[in-house]
């Protein structure tokens, strides 16, 4: 199953990440990044791997480069990473067990948060759905992000995926100021009934950010995991707080 997938991931001055995902990465033939503009080390550290593959786009939207990642693969199946996922041995290993039936198209996968390389006990960053036929994908723009949208069954696999970005922090503040502007269009455009139902919270704009920080704090028992239980919880914290800024904004000035 391994040879017959390809990883694909999408870069923008990643080189505090990039380096350990592809180093997860061995038993891929053909890695293919679609970098956007890297000024930084990223390209350098990546064309020091044999099998990467560097493709080029300005950026537009998440969806517009996953889609067009995905015209750049010959490959039956695609495993859609970001440049900060470390890809488990067991979940390689599940993977190389696989023999999917013709009417699976995909697999989601359950993810580890970590702060500094060091996982925490849980996290508000929900399973994912990675590795897919890539026929029977396509993404599109939802808020800040993306999200594949897969022609089949997809079934959930047992191995996880690390997520541990170690970009510094006024690099995560500035990307929360910039997706919030997208988050908040999303939330005010999007009718209500069509939303779930922590997006609908989101809109009371008060009780997100207090809800996010007790139930990440105590519910979630990162108060557990020390200050880097703490450190997350400020961040969830502070990123919905930037959501709710925007909107108390577009309701006070009647904007979008």
């Amino acid at each position: 199953m391994l040879q017959e997938i390809t990883p694909l991931i999408l870069t923008h001055n990643e080189a505090p990440n990039i380096g350990r995902t592809l180093e997860r990465l061995p038993w891929a033939r053909e890695i293919v990044i679609v970098d956007s503009g890297s000024t930084d080390a990223t390209l350098e550290i990546a064309r020091s791997f044999p099998s990467v593959r560097v493709v080029h786009r300005p950026f537009d939207t998440f969806a517009g480069q996953c889609n067009f990642g995905l015209e750049q693969i010959a490959s039956l199946w695609v495993l859609s990473l970001d440049a900060d996922y470390l890809v488990s041995d067991e979940l390689v290993s599940e993977v190389q067990a696989l023999a999917p039936p013709s009417d699976v198209a995909g697999y989601s996968v359950a993810f580890k948060y970590c702060i500094g390389g060091r996982p925490l006990r849980a996290t508000l960053y929900p399973p994912r759905t990675v590795l897919y036929r890539r026929e029977k994908a396509r993404y599109r723009d939802e808020g800040h992000g993306h999200r594949v949208q897969i022609d089949g069954r997809v079934e959930t696999l047992r191995g996880l995926i690390y997520h541990d970005d170690r970009k510094p922090f006024a690099r995560w503040l500035a990307e929360q100021k910039r997706y919030m502007v997208a988050e908040s269009r999303h939330l005010l455009r999007t009718p209500a009934t069509e939303l779930p139902v922590q997006d609908r919270l989101r809109r009371w704009i008060v009780v997100a950010p207090i809800l996010v920080f007790l139930y990440t704090l105590f519910a979630k028992g990162l108060i557990f995991d020390g200050w880097r239980g703490w450190l997350y919880v400020g961040q969830r914290t502070l990123a919905e707080l930037l959501l709710s800024l925007r909107l108390v904004e577009a309701r006070i000035l009647g904007t979008e």
